[in-house]
């Protein structure tokens, strides 16, 4: 890293200096990308930091961001920066009242944002919430009769910062040049799984310090091309899109819509991927669709294939001894099945992959590397930028999540807990002192509230949070995370809720994947009105049975796990949903509440009844609220003898 690039502002001006005519960002619009070099992307953000400087945003301020991946919208952190102020990046999903509790925290006056939608989130909440005086929008559509005076167009803006910038020479520079690393960068809220969401300040020198650690760890060049479709609120996002984009200097590729992210990225064949595991479960259940409406002769060479891969993929990716016939085999297998199915899924080019916000399942993670993909895994957190451990080529483990990354220190305290202390290390919770200071203890280290321990190698693996982790009556290890990855590896289950702690046996909620067992019912003439009816159907129960069972067996075969076999499940009649607070906004499961809100479902299940009538309340998506009423099965499945551990 240049010593005087200490903040992100600077760094766009080395890049529009050393690299002017590189493509900085792209966006696909009304099918067509469209692309900005970085000598662009510096004449962009200019004219929007001092379009904000004219209307009165000011160093400390905070500027609220709301929107899908837009180019736009990372030009509007930057501007933010470049004056001082704080970007403050909203889920675009989350609805209005979920928003009044941010914008409230962050104290903000100022946003930017995408589109009509989030302008009339915003509108509404002027009753709960009036301290917003200036919007800013990017997509115009939809907006030409909107005549509140708080509102401006993005363009508009700009255009008004192009002028302020001929009245003020000088200003915008020396607002850039008044940056300090030590100054806060972004302020990332917590997804919230157990309270309210709180907001997380990182310093430019910590998210420089993750984005050039992540850079020099998998020598990134300015020549790698990355898909940005995830939350820009999310911290994943932040340090891949942001910070990793700002210092290595590559392009960020934004796809046209959510509904469009697997055909743009056919398209630009990125080389650098991340996603959370969900995404890779949907790839791997996508595939799974095709194959089971592909004729026989594909079917057969896929399953024939597969199992090669299964063996040596993995070995052959990480530079392994592997027989000559196996190589032969794999190499035929890449001709016919590897090579068009990462095309398909837009990994034909990824040189590096990496998957990280919550635990991943061996066996998905197996099935990809096994294929030639490079994926990894990496842990951290909002607090650290997600950066604290990371895998290194060819020391790759299914069941951990690499070694301490470079600068990072990491130890377990006496109950188990993962304690980080890093030069990524948040610097406070905004306004919230209390909740610094139980996070950060006087040495330094952030307590992680993850259960981990170090295999003979160094590798660390994580167990669960460490909240969630309990012990049965037996007094075996309850960890549900570790169970519940496994049933989601699945292509039939999309989300799975194990309970078990302080109980005899293990049982589950399953909510199955309406595109994969719709897929499967309609190949049967399976009839069915929608997803309370087709979770009921008595032969969805059996094929979810059998994905169960296959489950007890793999969990038998593991001594610390053998214990934790579910013996008792229901379908539930609704998929978990962020809307409904079952969620967080990244899809993490919100336990407590979830253990309260279906209490008499888990109740049914303990009690050994046969079936459990509930009426559930939902959020429909234009706010209203609803009820969904049905009587449950509730299933027993076959336990296998569990293997003991040595002694």
């Amino acid at each position: 890293m240049q010593a005087q690039n200490t903040t992100f502002p600077r760094w766009l001006q080395t890049h529009a200096q050393t690299r002017p005519t590189r493509p900085a960002f792209r966006e696909k619009y009304l099918g067509i990308w469209q692309s900005w070099n970085w000598a662009q992307v510096q004449d962009e953000v200019r004219a929007l930091a001092c379009g904000l400087a004219a209307i009165g945003f000011q160093r400390g301020m905070n500027l609220a961001i709301i929107g899908d991946n837009r180019p736009r919208l990372y030009w509007s952190m930057l501007a933010a920066q470049c004056l001082g102020g704080v970007p403050v990046p909203l889920y675009q999903d989350a609805p209005a009242a979920d928003m009044a509790y941010v914008l409230e925290n962050a104290e903000i006056h100022y946003a930017i944002v995408e589109d009509q939608e989030q302008v009339d989130k915003l509108l509404e909440l002027k009753s709960v919430y009036p301290h917003i005086a200036h919007i800013a929008y990017d997509d115009e559509r939809g907006m030409r009769h909107y005549r509140q005076p708080e509102l401006t167009s993005f363009a508009a803006l700009q255009a008004l910062g192009r002028e302020w910038d001929r009245q003020h020479p000088g200003a915008f520079d020396a607002a850039v040049q008044a940056g300090k690393g030590s100054d806060n960068a972004i302020i990332l809220y917590t997804s919230g799984t157990t309270g309210k969401p709180k907001g997380v300040c990182q310093t430019h020198a910590a998210l420089i310090a993750a984005g050039t650690g992540g850079v020099g760890f998998e020598k990134l060049t300015d020549q790698e091309d990355i898909l940005s479709y995830l939350p820009m609120a999310w911290v994943g996002d932040c340090l891949f899109s942001f910070a990793q984009a700002m210092t290595a200097g590559f392009t960020v590729n934004c796809p046209e819509s959510g509904d469009t992210v697997m055909t743009d990225m056919r398209e630009i064949g990125p080389t650098y991927y991340f996603a959370p595991p969900r995404v890779f479960e949907n790839m791997l259940t996508t595939v799974m669709i095709r194959m089971e409406d592909a004729g026989a002769i594909k079917r057969q060479l896929f399953h024939r294939f597969m199992a090669v891969a299964r063996r040596v993929g993995a070995d052959i990716l990480d530079g392994k001894p592997v027989a000559f016939g196996d190589r032969m085999a794999y190499a035929l297998g890449q001709v016919l099945v590897y090579g068009p199915l990462k095309n398909v899924l837009g990994l034909s080019r990824v040189r590096v992959a990496y998957t990280a916000g919550a635990a991943i399942g061996p066996d998905l993670f197996r099935f990809y590397r096994s294929i030639g993909v490079n994926l990894k895994q990496f842990y951290g957190s909002t607090e650290t930028c997600a950066y604290i451990c990371l895998q290194p080529d060819g020391h790759i483990k299914f069941d951990s999540v690499g070694l301490p990354a470079p600068g990072v220190e990491v130890k377990l305290a006496d109950n188990g807990e993962v304690l980080v202390k890093s030069p990524t290390l948040m610097y406070c919770y905004f306004k919230r002192p209390d909740a610094t200071a139980e996070a950060i203890d006087a040495n330094g280290y952030f307590h992680t509230g993850d259960a981990g321990l170090f295999d003979s190698e160094g590798h660390l693996k994580i167990i669960d949070r460490a909240a969630d982790v309990g012990k049965m009556n037996s007094g075996a290890m309850f960890a549900p995370n570790y169970i519940e990855n496994k049933l989601k590896f699945f292509p039939f289950i999309k989300e799975a809720v194990a309970f078990g702690d302080q109980r005899d046996q293990v049982c589950a909620f399953i909510n199955i994947d309406m595109e994969a067992v719709g897929n499967w019912a309609e190949r049967r003439s399976i009839a069915y009105s929608g997803y309370t009816d087709l979770a009921a159907h008595p032969q969805v129960y059996g094929l979810i049975r059998d994905c169960i069972e296959q489950v007890n067996a793999d969990l038998a075969a593991e001594p610390m796990m053998g214990d934790t076999q579910i013996h008792r499940y229901l379908v539930l009649h609704k998929e978990l949903d962020p809307d409904d607070d079952e969620l967080t906004r990244t899809r993490k499961v919100r336990r407590k509440f979830i253990a309260e809100k279906y209490a008499v479902l888990i109740a049914a299940l303990y009690e050994g009844k046969a079936s459990q009538y509930i009426e559930t309340q939902v959020k429909f998506e234009d706010g209203r609220t609803g009820m969904v009423a049905a009587d449950l099965k509730i299933d027993a499945c076959k336990t296998y003898p569990a293997v003991q551990a040595a002694a």
